[in-house]
């Protein structure tokens, strides 16, 4: 039996979501800098474990949502499709909120997010697999921008769910 495409879908965004709030909520208890400490704790673990797993549904969710000719909604830009996100941006400087519907500012919104969640989580990795040398600090420094970045547009996914919200209102 197949799982229709937008079961799957949503189960992979729910266990994404799911993952990345707990991830970025204990992050300022994460305690590893060149590896994983002698006497790591929970938190630690658990940071190691679940990123691991938020890979895996990040990785299977973009796979899912970009499959086909999808991909071009999310990374318009890729073929050279600009002019639906410009066109999003320069409504919002005359105070006109953008459409959700037709790749524009809200899918390159959605691309970036997810492309952000996989190299949070492939410099994550990176670093569990270096631990211990003077590259694992490469992989955690470029991890922690990362998920920064990841963290801004998690903001600016919310922000554009919640203007699509009033729009339908």
């Amino acid at each position: 039996m197949t799982v229709p495409r937008e079961t799957l879908q949503s189960r992979l965004h729910l266990a994404a979501v799911l993952l990345c709030a707990w991830l970025i909520l204990t992050s300022p208890w994460v305690s590893m800098l060149r590896r994983i400490p002698a006497g790591a704790g929970l938190v630690d673990w658990a940071h190691v474990v679940l990123g691991c797993a938020a890979l895996i549904a990040g990785s299977t969710y973009l796979y899912a949502c970009t499959r086909g000719e999808r991909w071009r909604l999310y990374f318009p830009w890729l073929a050279g499709d600009v002019g639906a996100a410009a066109r999003d941006l320069g409504g919002l400087l005359r105070r006109r909120l953008p459409s959700a519907e037709g790749g524009g500012l809200f899918a390159v919104i959605e691309g970036l997010l997810l492309l952000a969640l996989l190299v949070v989580g492939v410099t994550g990795v990176a670093w569990l697999a270096l631990q211990g040398g003077a590259e694992a600090l490469a992989c955690r420094e470029v991890h922690i921008v990362a998920a920064r970045v990841l963290m801004g547009l998690i903001v600016a996914h919310v922000l554009a769910v919640a203007t699509h919200l009033i729009e339908l209102a």
